[in-house]
């Protein structure tokens, strides 16, 4: 269960979360008490939008709050609470509603600052609190140039109070009070199953800006039930869904801070967002930098290997125990919406991602090496390609999210990815690793698929067809190229997307234009003729008497691709070894 991991995570985790509803917040300005509380001074700290990352951010008290009497926070809010500052529309001067409000969220705050004073009768900073918001004599700071929404903390001397663990306890006992609704309510929580006080609504909402959304950035709530058709009988709040305070805390706790995360959280662009945590404390380095894209070429071979890790019954002593939980979600309508939840064990989602890289790898001709591509480049090689590069937030919407569901899942692609991406190479005429890549995975993942696997090389063997056409319209290109190497039009540019989807009708015209290619050639350099001709004849002579079909459909259109792209990269390949060999032999020659 989603909340019970949660939970989990938060007990295991206490020395990385913050206290007990408690919020990581920049703080604007700091309100310096003397000792004995009759002087305060606002300190600025403030920054420019270009120096945020230099902004003094503490973990301070904070609940979801809403409604016409919005209630404050302990010690730490805004000027409007803590100072008393009234909101200004614009130039205009405060009306007079709104210097009232501001009075009674003033009024309010001391309130609450004043009950902790009781609490902590023998602090000094609290006799200090107690002093500077009571004494008619206290010199207050001026307020002239304070915004009504900048954040203030407390601090006396040193110690800044919203630190001091008897602010925490009672912050802690506020927040009970006030989402544990008007009566006491107890029974047996849902998530930790043991009797304690419940909660009426879940008191931390998720974060502002921590999910991505297209509909603009807010907060969410994981559990909310504030309408009779949403609750079971009609009945709102969390009635019919008991959580204790502590398990709601806490859950939202570990959210928060998974959300907050550079490891263990994957936004996508107006797509929500992706954590992961897992059973046992510490990072596994392997799920972290794949899951980040950046697995390096040993972490890809160890996912790999473990494909072939198939425990026997005699091996269960040998069994990682651990387990990975994985939590996909988005944001609509200040609720959280839970896209997919993964609780599997860790050696599964490893071999699952070691398939992921096994089924997508592409040989690259050049480099002499498999490439493994990222997440992110898979989505966005299905939009546009400019010329030089892809074109920035082309991807289509949630391309992103659906693919990695497929690599923790093992699962197909979504079926709009085939004929999307051969949409874009058709307008484009752009073929690169990445989208060979894509191709192929979707092909191996596929049970319509012509092969048990579609292989990351060339396969001289593969008779189909359709992939003899591929590779034959790679060998038509060279020819084309090497006959006339100044050509601004390649083949690929004019002829790729008839050939891709009428090959019989395009083979008799590229054909005769390759006869006066190979002419032209021959005048100039017999040898690569010849050579060009003898294979291109190889192809012809395999392809079946019934010829080449008449039109391709969306597979066949991949088959197409994967055949002209592994003789490509089949010849650079050739071209790279004839390279080093003539470089060797040169060495050899001055040694």
């Amino acid at each position: 269960m989603l909340l019970q991991r949660l939970s989990e995570y938060a007990e295991r985790a206490t020395d990385e979360l913050p206290a007990e509803y408690h919020r990581a917040k920049v703080i604007d300005r700091v309100l310096l008490l003397a000792e004995d509380g009759k002087f305060a001074e606002l300190e600025d700290r403030r920054k420019p939008a270009k120096l945020r990352d230099q902004a003094l951010i503490e973990h301070v008290p904070h609940v979801q709050r809403s409604g016409t009497k919005v209630p404050p926070y302990l010690l730490v809010d805004t000027a409007e609470f803590v100072l008393g500052v009234p909101k200004v529309n614009g130039r205009n001067a405060p009306t007079d509603k709104d210097r009232a409000e501001a009075q009674r969220r003033h009024a309010a705050y001391r309130e609450l600052a004043l009950r902790w004073a009781d609490t902590a009768p023998h602090d000094p900073a609290a006799a200090a609190v107690r002093t500077f918001l009571t004494a008619p004599d206290a010199a207050w700071p001026a307020t002239e140039d304070v915004g009504h929404k900048e954040m203030i903390a407390l601090r006396v001397g040193t110690r800044w109070l919203h630190t001091l663990p008897s602010v925490q306890r009672l912050w802690a006992e506020v927040v009970r009070e006030r989402k544990g609704g008007g009566e006491d309510r107890s029974g047996l929580c849902l998530v930790c199953g043991t009797h304690g006080a419940l909660l009426t609504t879940i008191p931390e909402p998720v974060k502002k800006g921590s999910v991505p959304t297209a509909g603009g950035s807010n907060e969410g709530q994981l559990v909310s039930i504030n309408s009779a058709a949403q609750g079971r009988n009609g009945i709102q709040q969390l009635t019919n869904t008991p959580i204790c305070h502590r398990c709601g805390s806490h859950a939202m706790a570990s959210l928060n801070h998974l959300l907050s995360s550079r490891t263990q959280c994957r936004r996508f662009k107006d797509h929500g967002a992706f954590v992961w945590w897992t059973r046992r404390p510490g990072e596994d380095p392997d799920l972290v930098t794949t899951l980040n894209d950046q697995p390096d070429e040993a972490t890809i071979a160890r996912l790999i290997g473990s494909i072939q890790d198939q425990p026997t019954h005699r091996a269960v002593s040998g069994v990682d125990a651990d387990a990975f939980y994985g939590l996909t979600i988005g944001l609509n309508n200040a609720r959280i919406v839970v896209r997919d939840w993964l609780d599997v064990p860790v050696a599964d989602v490893k071999r699952t991602l070691g398939l992921w890289f096994s089924q997508h790898g592409i040989h690259e001709g050049w480099k002499g090496r498999i490439r493994h591509v990222p997440v992110w480049l898979m989505a966005l090689c299905c939009g546009r390609w400019n010329g030089e590069r892809y074109v920035r937030d082309s991807a289509p919407v949630g391309l992103e999210t659906e693919l990695l569901f497929a690599a923790l899942h093992g699962s197909r692609l979504p079926a709009r990815v085939l004929p999307m991406l051969m949409q874009r190479i058709h307008a484009d005429r752009h073929i690169d690793a990445p989208r060979v890549a894509l191709i192929r995975l979707a092909l191996n993942r596929l049970d319509e698929c012509r092969k048990a696997e579609m292989p990351d090389a060339l396969d001289d063997a593969d008779n189909h067809p359709v992939y003899l056409w591929g590779r034959m319209f790679a060998v038509l290109e060279e020819i084309q190229r090497s006959a006339i190497p100044d050509l601004n039009t390649s083949l690929r540019d004019k002829y790729f997307s008839v050939a891709a989807t009428a090959p019989r009708a395009t083979m008799v015209q590229l054909l005769r234009n390759a006869n006066a290619h190979l002419k032209r050639l021959g005048r100039d350099n017999r040898g690569a003729m010849t050579a060009l001709d003898s294979r291109l004849r190889e192809f012809m002579g395999r392809v079946p008497r019934t010829g080449l079909p008449q039109h391709l459909s969306v597979l066949e259109q991949c088959d197409f691709v994967m055949g002209y792209y592994h003789q490509r990269q089949a010849d650079f390949e050739a071209i790279q070894e004839r390279k080093s060999a003539d470089g060797s032999t040169d060495e050899n020659a001055h040694g």
